[in-house]
């Protein structure tokens, strides 16, 4: 893609809208936006591997929101069963989500935004069904590429890897840190100017 058409990004009738879509960019296997279809897919990319003999290591990374949908449990069900060693899940856990349950009936608020795992077991339950678990600091590439790279060394044995990635949504900066509102939110241009100063990034004066 050219770089100039980044400037078009989620605007009417270009190609990058907010979540990608295969008819319209190249080398894209599969459109995404509903939540939960992820590690299915791939699942078969990495089935499909197993299958044909190819060496290569399939990663998907999925929101912890995501795990209140069910085709996401079927594929965490299936994977150890076709012992997919070749397959790593991680599992980004900041804690927020976009939208969630109403905390009382007929509310007119998008719900409790919180993590709705807060005090299960994950690694527990995902051990139970058979993946081998990883957990690092999603922050740090220090600890997160080592993690990587062990699960993709995991990849001639029988069990699938799920990584939970821990995580701050926003992290670094103070306008969007631990603020579910900026999941998908689109600055203003005085914003801008407020993140980079904060960061230290140099604007274009042009």
């Amino acid at each position: 893609l050219p770089v100039e058409e980044l400037q078009t990004f989620d605007k009417e009738h270009s190609r990058l809208q907010g979540h990608p879509d295969m008819t319209m960019l190249p080398a894209l296997d599969a459109s995404t936006g509903s939540l939960g279809q992820g590690l299915s897919v791939g699942l078969g990319f990495a089935l499909g591997a197993r299958l044909r003999q190819h060496p290569f290591h399939t990663f998907v990374l999925i929101g912890d929101g995501e795990l209140q949908e069910g085709m996401t449990w079927e594929a965490l069900h299936i994977a150890p069963r076709y012992q997919l060693g070749n397959l790593t899940a991680i599992i980004d856990c900041n804690g927020l989500q976009q939208f969630g349950w109403p905390l009382e009936a007929g509310a007119r608020h998008r719900g409790d935004r919180r993590d709705p795992w807060t005090g299960v077991d994950l690694p527990g339950i995902f051990e139970r069904l058979g993946w081998s678990v990883l957990e690092t600091d999603g922050h740090d590439y220090a600890s997160l590429i080592p993690t990587l790279e062990r699960a993709r060394a995991a990849n001639a044995t029988d069990r699938p890897t799920l990584i939970l990635a821990r995580t701050v949504k926003g992290r670094g900066v103070r306008l969007t840190e631990g603020r579910h509102e900026w999941h998908a939110k689109v600055p203003t241009a005085a914003q801008v100017e407020t993140v980079a100063a904060e960061l230290g990034i140099a604007r274009p004066t042009s």
